[in-house]
């Protein structure tokens, strides 16, 4: 009875998110405590989600303060000139642009935002790629690939979430895969390269004179409004999507894709915040400290240093405070759906049954098997639903066959770059609505290349043996 019920709420929730009939907090909480209702543990929901709330408290925490932390380097302009350089280099070559448009995703992708990362991208290639008449599809494919390789930095959506889901730690997650990972960023460069080639024989090469823009075309105008502005990524947790911040400035070259004027600037801070960021990660990766402690300290120094006035330290909080409560909200709306499907013994009975599905000879395997199925059920669920409502389930399982967690967990992110091209994100529509492109194009463009790069990544954690 109770695998039933398992399998029931977990279909429900996935139903109620995937038709938009409650948004993922409310199934997280609503859905969850009505089976446990059903259940006849209603008695002990609130065991289970102090118990739950008790264990997902530092992934909170971590993700508050990334978002804070990197939406502040945003806003002082650290990006700026990372941005200008990549726009240098690319020139008129359409091979350099395609590579360009590559490097320029996956670095802003730091901010574990996907909105944000297509926006600045969009905004500063797409003038580009329209004077050359260069494939649009092609602008918008790299951008999601190498954004769905950098989702899976730690205070991104889908490790925080298989974190959240399996009670493991983020860091334990991310840092034995970065070997992995960075093999599918340098197949998204590899395959940038290719197609940059393909378009530089179809065009040719022009000056950067003859390519540039007589009137400068600002894209976010009527793009960000609709489908896009002030959306977020199923994947991320990062900074606001602010238009001053991937607006072109009017005037100039028609190639600028950040707002140079912008108030919020600190030029003269510019290589604090470099070194602090670099610090930031080195000591996340050399794990000095714990990853919620790290961005807490560097969201506060940040703060303090750029930001000396109380009342400008209030605004720039403020301006990312909505992307905060989201995103901590989910993390702790997941304590009720994780502590219900454990604490009443639906998980175990499901991995029960699924344990006694799987052939014996998959079992030792349940990694790979985990890898293989993220692909597609990323694609076609919400990361909520994949997350909080199957990767559990496979867990328990290979638990069975002395497969631990943590491999487990590795296994699930290898679907992002096919993820962040799929119909459920929310940032997709801002990518394909700022580069004017249809999302049936899109879709019939990227699938094939996003799939064989996650197979990639895949197949580069079997090498490395963090899978």
């Amino acid at each position: 009875m109770l695998t039933i019920l398992g399998f029931a709420m977990i279909a429900t929730f996935l139903v109620l998110i995937m038709l938009k009939k409650m948004s993922p907090i409310s199934a997280l909480v609503l859905i969850p405590a009505l089976f446990c209702v059903f259940v006849g543990k209603g008695a002990e929901l609130g065991d289970y989600v102090i118990d739950g709330v008790t264990g997902l408290a530092p992934t909170a925490a971590m993700l508050m303060f990334a978002i804070v932390y990197f939406g502040v380097m945003i806003d002082v302009g650290l990006f700026d000139p990372i941005v200008r350089g990549i726009l240098g280099f690319c020139k008129a070559d359409p091979m350099r642009i395609v590579v360009g448009t590559a490097v320029l995703a996956a670095i802003v992708s730091l901010d574990g935002d996907g909105s944000t990362t297509f926006m600045i991208t969009v905004s500063a290639m797409y003038p580009l790629y329209k004077r050359l008449r260069m494939s649009l599809v092609v602008m918008t494919g790299v951008a999601a690939m190498a954004n769905g390789v950098m989702n899976t930095l730690p205070w991104g959506g889908p490790t925080a979430r298989a974190a959240t889901a399996l009670k493991v730690d983020a860091g334990d997650i991310f840092v034995p895969m970065i070997p992995a990972l960075a093999m599918g960023l340098v197949f998204v460069l590899a395959l940038a390269y290719v197609l940059g080639r393909r378009e530089r024989r179809r065009l040719g090469v022009l000056t950067l004179d003859e390519a540039l823009v007589e009137e400068t075309e600002t894209v976010l105008v009527g793009a960000g409004a609709g489908a896009g502005a002030g959306t977020r990524s199923s994947g991320g947790a990062g900074s606001g999507t602010d238009a001053s911040r991937a607006e072109p400035a009017p005037g100039g070259d028609g190639f600028q894709g950040l707002d140079p004027h912008r108030p919020t600037l600190r030029p003269r801070l510019y290589w604090f915040n470099a070194l602090l960021t670099v610090g930031l990660l080195t000591a996340m990766i050399m794990e000095l400290l714990p990853i919620p402690v790290l961005f807490l300290l560097g969201a506060a120094l940040a703060l303090a240093v750029n930001f000396p006035h109380m009342p400008d330290q209030k605004a720039r909080i403020a301006a990312h405070a909505e992307n905060v409560l989201n995103v901590s909200g989910m993390v702790f709306a997941a304590a009720v759906f994780t502590g219900v499907l454990q604490g009443t013994g639906m998980v175990d009975h499901m991995a029960d049954w699924l344990v006694g599905n799987i052939p014996d000879g998959m079992g030792p395997h349940m990694a790979l098997v985990t890898g293989a199925l993220s692909i597609p059920l990323t694609y076609f669920m919400s990361n909520d639903g994949f997350y909080f409502g199957i990767l559990p389930v496979l867990a328990e399982a290979g638990q069975a066959h002395g497969v631990s967690s943590l491999e487990i967990a590795r296994a699930s992110i290898v679907g992002q770059p096919l993820h962040m091209s799929s119909p459920l994100v929310p940032a997709v529509y801002v990518l394909v609505g700022m580069a004017k492109v249809e999302f049936g194009d899109h879709t019939r463009f990227v699938v094939k290349w996003a799939a064989l790069t996650s197979l990639v990544v895949l197949g580069a954690g079997l090498v490395f043996g963090t899978v």
